[in-house]
């Protein structure tokens, strides 16, 4: 078989580009936490409004994935990154100066809207770029390191802007860089599109959104106020839709999702597995951030410092240790390597104390999100290469969908069991002498039990505080061997189901990679899973033009 076509330096250029794109997506989820309580001040939002500030722009990214991932394979990727760059620029910009909770929720779904079309385009793109296969993943790897990274630079950002600055600066960052997007895409990026797709269907699209947006609301609902029927009724109608979502898809022609990849063990191991490691990695970033702060009294600014080697260790994780050991073990071993790193990380923070556990939770979060980011790599090259490449974008977008439903399930689950261990610890270790209705309010969270210990005399209100912290310090124990456990399954799961996964070409029989300011020649006879990514703009529809 005649090697694949090596990328050049211009490929590595774009590859920079969409990097940082995934750093800004990434960055705005968590971006705009600290900058809430200026908001409150400023705005004057109810709390239901305060809600759908922070919330609205997952629910509508989680919503319109796979319908932009699509959209992007039929009018062309690079022409719908650039389209996304340029409203989500604009829709930070409005945010940064909106002077009503109302305004501000309207562009923050705007941003989601904008966010669904270039997280798509950006991987979908990198299967265009790297057509050899020990590079692709090295570039995916570099890609999930981005997007690993920009939560918790997101955090330490938010923390610097705001102790100087408007809060609307947490969004005005993004326009520079969307700025440089849309200038840059044109002369480093390809441009590909399926020539043989019919027209986006829209009906699918409204389908899939009747069924992503309520299912999501009602599992962040379970997290943050516990079982209701509202949030319940939610997920059952979220869930009546989708077998919908699946029949039409299966009497169509040219369908949004084409339900017979589920058929490929690579490609619905690789789906599970995101969703389950995204669902770890996500779900327990709610303990550690309030552990850092409330337990063991960190100010914002200092925890985020303290989570940032996290950052590098995701990085080394995805770009060389998963690229590096997959060429040598294929991906069954590597990814239960990278779970199992991940299992050690989460262990070690079952370790933590009320007095000292900053070592613990550090080296803890730099170990989890390190095995994490591996096997999240390999599950993302799996997806979007497992697939036609015509289908590429809707692939990606099927799998950004299924790592925002594990988030929101981690976050719901996660949350929910720890509320109860933290309520029932509370309760039965409670100190004598605090009066029932400062215990209840005390039982809601950590945050509460802060506030109300500050109201009580004396020892009793230092006894309730150390009462609460240690309830917490049990409720995150609790959470890591939960998810402990549950990567333990992901793991032998994920070996079992990628054993028949080729493992790669070894790179001494590919091609030379090009020199620097050369181009890759190209292949007589092209990868016939991989368009080539050309060095001049032509469109890509399948065949060199």
């Amino acid at each position: 078989m005649t090697p694949a076509q090596r990328a050049g330096k211009r490929e590595w250029w774009g590859l920079a580009v969409l990097v940082l794109v995934t750093l800004i997506i990434s960055m705005d989820m968590t971006v705009l936490s600290y900058a809430l309580p200026f908001v409150s001040a400023e705005l004057g939002p109810s709390s239901s409004q305060l809600l759908w500030i922070t919330d609205i722009y997952a629910f509508v990214l989680a919503g319109l994935l796979i319908p932009m991932g699509t959209l992007g394979d039929r009018i062309g990727r690079r022409k719908l990154l650039i389209i996304g760059a340029a409203a989500f620029g604009i829709a930070s910009a409005v945010s940064a100066y909106a002077d009503s909770p109302e305004l501000l929720i309207a562009t923050r779904a705007l941003m989601g809207a904008a966010g669904a079309t270039l997280m798509p385009s950006t991987m979908s793109l990198i299967r265009t770029m790297f057509q050899d296969e020990q590079q692709r993943r090295a570039a995916i790897g570099l890609w999930s390191a981005g997007f690993s990274a920009g939560g918790a630079i997101g955090l330490l950002l938010g923390g610097v802007l705001l102790q100087s600055f408007h809060w609307g600066t947490v969004f005005l960052i993004n326009v520079p860089i969307m700025l440089v997007l849309v200038v840059a895409s044109p002369l480093l990026l390809p441009e590909y599109r399926n020539p043989a797709a019919g027209r986006f269907d829209l009906f699918s699209s409204v389908l899939l959104f009747a069924g992503v947006l309520p299912a999501v609301w009602g599992i962040k609902e379970f997290a943050e106020e516990g079982f209701g029927w509202q949030p319940l009724a939610a997920v059952v109608v979220g869930l009546l839709f989708v077998p919908l979502f699946i029949a039409r898809q299966r009497g169509l022609d040219d369908p949004m999702v084409d339900v017979r990849l589920f058929g490929k063990a690579a490609f619905s191991a690789a789906l599970v597995t995101n969703v389950l490691a995204n669902f770890a990695l996500v779900g327990f970033m709610f303990f550690t951030a309030q552990y850092l702060q409330l337990v063991l009294g960190l100010e914002p600014f200092e925890a985020g410092l303290w989570s940032l080697p996290q950052a590098f260790t995701a990085a080394i994780g995805a770009a060389l240790l998963a690229p590096l050991l997959t060429s040598k073990l294929g991906h069954a071993t590597t990814t239960a390597i990278g779970l199992g790193i991940g299992i050690g990380g989460f262990l070690l923070m079952s370790q933590v104390g009320v007095e000292n556990g900053l070592a613990q939770a550090v080296v803890g979060q730099m170990l989890s999100t390190m095995g994490m980011a591996m096997a999240l790599t390999l599950t993302a090259e799996l997806v979007v290469t497992t697939a036609p490449p015509e289908r590429a974008g809707s692939a990606a977008g099927l799998s950004e969908t299924g790592s925002q439903f594990g988030s929101a399930l981690g976050v719901a689950v996660l949350g929910s069991v720890g509320a109860f261990v933290y309520r029932s610890q509370l309760a039965d270790d409670a100190p004598a002498g605090v009066p029932a209705e400062a215990l209840d309010t005390a039982r809601d969270t950590l945050g509460s039990a802060l506030e109300v210990s500050r109201t009580l005399p004396g020892d009793v209100g230092q006894d309730l505080w150390l009462a609460a912290r240690t309830a917490f310090t049990e409720e995150l124990h609790i959470a890591a061997y939960s998810v402990s456990g549950v990567l333990v399954v992901t793991a032998v799961l994920a070996f079992v189901m990628l054993r028949k996964v080729p493992r790669p070409v070894p790179p001494s029989v590919t091609a030379p990679e090009a020199g620097p300011g050369e181009s890759a020649e190209e292949p007589a006879d092209p990868d016939p899973v991989a368009v080539p990514a050309g060095e001049d703009d032509r469109e890509k529809t399948g065949t060199t033009a």
